[in-house]
């Protein structure tokens, strides 16, 4: 009888740690998979120029890309350049979110704001990246609040839709439901209409990264000194793939980790979710 209890005591203490074992894997296995097609790509291109399949004169082999970021870290240039990107975005992604989350919301919530107002916006969205450039020159110079005002520009289109569009989809049986428990404005808005809209809030917010990102290429070839944009510039003028390849590289990476810091930071609030998952992903 002793050994029995033994046993049922020792089973329950043991099965948290395989869980957590099990979790940590499926944590780590995510991003691990995610690699295995870049570096595959990689590799097989470093293996073809080696084998003289190509010179690697216009796409440079890892190797002399890896050798062009360690001269360019070396130096600091890479850091510099990087740093200075990194604060156009965070500043241009700071003020189209705002804007574009406020008016989302009024136009969302207000249909007669939203006839008013929105058609303007549909058009102005409509406007390729480049078109905002030469006006936004002439109005704002070619220091750093034009290549904010661009970015800005550029995140503000996403999030606007994305927060509008979830407002106007919120379903009308849960709002009925907080009124028929006479929730006020405020509780209305934190308990049923703040997660209704969040999801789809965070996606807008993702889209508003990636095209930040985007603009802020077209915003550093408007006479930038310092940036990414600027290494792809200088590497063209200057023949230099490498240097270009490697600018390239240094965008998908700090991108990536900026849209993973977005998915970190509002993983908790979204724990509520009863999302779909593969047969894979739950074992």
């Amino acid at each position: 009888m002793s050994l029995v209890r033994m046993s049922a005591a020792i089973e329950p203490a043991a099965q948290p740690k395989q869980k957590t074992g099990k979790s940590v894997l499926a944590r780590w296995s995510g991003p691990a998979l995610g690699l295995i097609l870049p570096l595959g790509l990689a590799v097989g291109w470093e293996l073809a120029v080696r084998a003289g399949l190509s010179n690697g004169r216009l796409v440079p082999p890892p190797s002399v890309i890896y050798a062009t970021f360690a001269e360019l870290a070396k130096t600091g240039e890479l850091q510099r350049h990087a740093a200075a990107t990194l604060a156009r975005v965070v500043a241009g992604f700071g003020i189209g979110v705002v804007v574009g989350t406020l008016l989302g919301a009024i136009t969302g919530y207000s249909m007669l704001v939203r006839r008013f107002i929105d058609p303007s916006l549909q058009a102005l969205r409509a406007i390729p990246s480049i078109a905002w450039v030469p006006l936004f020159i002439l109005w704002l110079g070619i220091f750093e609040a034009s290549k904010v005002t661009l970015i800005a520009v550029g995140v503000f289109f996403p999030v606007y839709l994305g927060v509008m569009g979830a407002v106007m989809s919120v379903d009308r049986k849960i709002v009925e439901v907080g009124r028929a428990f006479r929730l006020s404005g405020a509780k209305m808005v934190r308990r049923i209409l703040l997660p209704a809209v969040l999801p789809a809030y965070v996606i807008a917010l993702r889209s508003g990264l990636g095209l930040g990102w985007m603009f802020v290429v077209a915003a550093e070839f408007m006479g930038a000194s310092e940036g990414l944009g600027f290494l792809l510039v200088d590497g063209q003028q200057l023949g230099k793939p490498a240097q270009i390849v490697a600018a390239i590289v240094a965008f998908a990476v700090i991108g990536k980790i900026t849209d993973w810091l977005i998915v970190g930071i509002t993983a908790p609030f979204l724990r509520w979710e009863d999302r779909f998952k593969s047969p894979a992903a739950e074992g």
